[in-house]
């Protein structure tokens, strides 16, 4: 009947939740809500949800994405306050649009991350930035679920920046923030891995773990390096009412 998008985020400590706490607590959400759910066939029918590319856990996130079906219409803007309102804070559902077009999955191709490196001077991580944009290739290996992979993290990097420190450093301690966009390759690079690349070619090894944030994903412009909404052909191909003289 209805195919819904939405946005949602994984703020603060929820950030740790992995993709499978998430399915669990959003299904209870849709209970909470009520929402008219499409079903799977089968003996054990499970409501159609599609999950698209989840950050790995521990990574925050303000763009991660899923779509679910329908056996009713629902307004997406009312369907998405009251899943956000059955959602605990962090896991925030910040945006919703019908679906008009098909291959979503596909508009994906890139996203848009922020690296908060604390102990490491902006001036250090600039100069091993400058390292790593000059090679031609940067290879890393990461042990994954089919084994020890080689992953060419220079190829993926579509940008690469050290941004401004936040007004939120604490007192004087040095803090570096790295701005990337990366696309999505098979298999695919991910920010830790671009971060075992800057520690291969410019020795840059921040004291404590990072913290990463996506803050946004969707198809890349290859004219400006800017990741673009992937909703927007959605809203774009929303029907607009009509007047009953044909006006819009």
């Amino acid at each position: 009947m209805q195919r819904i998008r939405l946005r949602y985020t994984k703020r603060g400590r929820l950030r740790f939740t992995s993709h499978r706490d998430f399915q669990r607590a959003f299904e209870r959400a849709l209970r909470r809500a009520e929402v008219p759910m499409a079903y799977s066939a089968g003996f054990t029918p499970h409501p159609k949800v599609s999950y698209a590319n989840a950050a790995p856990t521990g990574t925050g996130s303000e763009a991660e994405y899923l779509e679910i079906a329908l056996t009713e219409r629902r307004d997406p803007e009312v369907l998405r306050r009251l899943l956000d309102e059955s959602l605990p804070d962090g896991l925030d559902v910040v945006d919703a649009v019908e679906a008009h077009t098909s291959g979503f999955a596909d508009r994906l191709t890139a996203s848009r991350w922020e690296l908060r490196l604390d102990g490491v001077a902006p001036e250090d991580a600039r100069k091993a930035v400058e390292v790593f944009l000059a090679a031609d290739s940067v290879e890393v290996q990461r042990q994954t679920k089919k084994g020890m992979r080689t992953f060419d993290t220079r190829a993926a990097v579509a940008s690469l920046e050290v941004a401004p420190a936040g007004s939120d450093r604490p007192g004087e301690a040095p803090c570096a923030i790295l701005r990337l966009v990366v696309r999505h390759l098979t298999p695919a690079v991910r920010p830790d891995d671009v971060l075992s690349g800057l520690r291969a070619t410019a020795d840059l090894a921040p004291p404590v773990p990072a913290a990463v944030t996506r803050l946004a994903q969707g198809p890349l412009d290859e004219e400006t390096g800017t990741v673009t909404d992937p909703l927007a052909p959605d809203r774009d191909a929303t029907p607009v009412a009509t007047v009953p003289d044909g006006t819009a």
